[in-house]
């Protein structure tokens, strides 16, 4: 489901995650070199609590600034090594993607949004029972 993100030159890894930071899928583009070349589950767990914390951050910053009904759509984190991009994908989850420094993060971005519209009820993630929705 994810390989349409992989296969983008550039991109490195693509995680779907849940709004409590649960790892619904993961996955690494082919033939990556370099530190961090797959990631695994344990890494891609770590990845999706990271960002889960970041949307949640992010969301009250939002929150504060424009009211709470305006609701964060996308992040992007830009660093030394590559870009971090955050997307809403369906009800309570994100799907994130991590990049190299010379991605096209605009195609990147756009073929997010296109997987989001094409399959986004397959990434959605209910609340469990017993966890209290906001």
């Amino acid at each position: 489901m994810l390989r349409p993100l992989t296969g983008i030159p550039g991109v490195r890894h693509a995680v779907v995650v849940s709004e409590d930071g649960l790892r619904m899928g993961h996955d690494s583009a082919e033939g990556l070199t370099g530190e961090v070349s797959r990631i695994g589950v344990d890494e891609a767990e770590s990845l999706a609590a990271a960002c889960a914390a970041l949307t949640v951050t992010s969301q009250s910053t939002v929150s504060l600034l424009f009211g709470d009904d305006a609701g964060v759509r996308q992040l992007m984190i830009e660093s030394d090594s590559g870009f971090v991009l955050l997307t809403s994908a369906g009800q309570g989850a994100s799907l994130g993607v991590a990049t190299d420094t010379d991605a096209d993060v605009g195609l990147v971005a756009q073929q997010m949004q296109l997987l989001v519209a094409k399959i986004g009820a397959h990434l959605s993630s209910q609340p469990r029972e017993g966890h209290p929705t906001s």
